[in-house]
């Protein structure tokens, strides 16, 4: 009997599954997603569901929301975007400048035209001061050359730059999408290089739990359609992940359900997702993923994603009044759970006479002490 192993990393839980094509899912547990180090959780949930002796695992499928939840929530890494032969006014399309936030953005001369011929020498100087530059203050980097669609080789030398200065991920846009649209291809390729960071630490924790298990089965990860691709290729194109757990829950529907045609909404800690089965299949959205507002270039299931989930923050805004989300705390009593010191402090807060604007809120660590990032993250 050949057993499939799937996990899903959530922004609160963490699920496992054991497989079976003819008998279905056989052994299923849940854990709460440790953040600061997603080992902890991935662990919990699968020593949950593997039985002794260990069964013949095949495969092991991961599919994820963090990457989806890190865009909605604007918690994915810091990165520095290289411009390279973009027009000045490229940041004020699709978003791009709201959607890089404090992030730095460098316009370096150089770029392509549409037949993919050089339209401005590529300044290798100011790339390289830009790189030395920045590269202390960013997880990595990103590059998108004018039309490298047609001619990447303007990428290609920066990329090496960024590899030769620096031992920071870089993505570059021709990598990702052969789409002409230069803004929404820089977005996308900001974006990846955002997640990349993110999606490392995942996969290396899923890996190491295998190798201490004796886990020799492939590891696959969930596209944002559905389908899978090698945990390598993951990891270099952490963007096409995004959506990958609602894809995840479209095609778990379709099997639990038996249904061909349904609504599928999937609720969360962070996000609410809705997306629709047709004749069987997800019905994708070939122009682009839009997640957090931002469309990006990536092939993916045709879903509405809000920042509504079971943990999303309540807060008041001047302007707006009460509102909802997008970001996701967690609940007070679970912290107190988790961090009994936390009742102390609680007390003496309401001991005051008034109470301050932060009383009752609190920072947890969210990532790794050793990203080689500064400040709170």
């Amino acid at each position: 009997m050949a057993i499939l192993l799937g996990i899903d990393t959530g922004g609160t839980y963490t699920d496992a599954v054991l497989f079976d094509n003819d008998l279905g899912v056989i052994r299923s547990a849940k854990a709460l997603t440790t953040k600061y180090d997603l080992a902890i959780g991935i662990r919990r949930a699968v020593e949950a569901v593997l039985p002794d002796p260990l069964p013949d695992i095949r495969l092991v499928s991961l599919s994820t929301t963090l990457a989806t939840n890190a865009i909605v929530e604007g918690q994915a890494s810091p990165i520095c975007l290289l411009l390279l032969g973009y027009p000045p006014d490229a940041l004020d399309q699709v978003g791009l400048r709201q959607a890089l936030g404090d992030d730095p953005v460098v316009f370096i001369n150089g770029g392509h035209t549409v037949a993919g011929e050089e339209q401005s020498p590529l300044d290798l100087d100011v790339a390289r001061r830009a790189i030395v530059a920045h590269a202390p203050g960013v997880a990595a980097f990103a590059i998108s050359g004018y039309f490298a669609v047609r001619n990447p080789a303007h990428e290609l030398a920066v990329r090496g730059l960024v590899r030769e200065l620096t031992g920071l991920p870089v993505t570059c846009g021709h990598e990702l999408t052969l789409n002409l649209h230069a803004s929404r291809r820089a977005l996308t390729t900001a974006l990846n290089a955002r997640l990349i960071p993110l999606l490392q630490q995942l996969i290396l924790a899923v890996q190491g739990m295998l190798v201490e298990k004796a886990i020799h089965a492939p590891l696959m990860v969930v596209k944002g359609d559905g389908s899978l691709i090698k945990a390598q290729m993951a990891l270099e194109r952490p963007v096409e992940t995004i959506l990958s757990g609602p894809a995840a829950s479209v095609v778990g529907a379709r099997q639990l359900s038996g249904e061909d045609n349904v609504f599928v909404v999937d609720m969360g800690g962070t996000t609410t997702d809705i997306a629709l089965l047709r004749d069987g299949r997800p019905v994708l959205n070939v122009e682009g993923a839009t997640v957090g507002g931002w469309k990006t270039m990536v092939e993916a299931v045709a879903v509405h994603t809000s920042g509504l989930g079971g943990d999303s923050e309540v807060w008041w805004d001047n302007t707006e009044g009460l509102v909802i989300g997008p970001r996701r705390v967690v609940p007070l009593s679970l912290l107190a759970h988790q961090h009994p010191p936390v009742l102390e402090t609680l007390r003496r807060q309401l001991a005051h006479k008034s109470l301050k604007p932060y009383d009752g809120q609190f920072a947890l660590r969210q990532r790794p002490l050793d990203t080689g990032q500064g400040g709170i993250t």
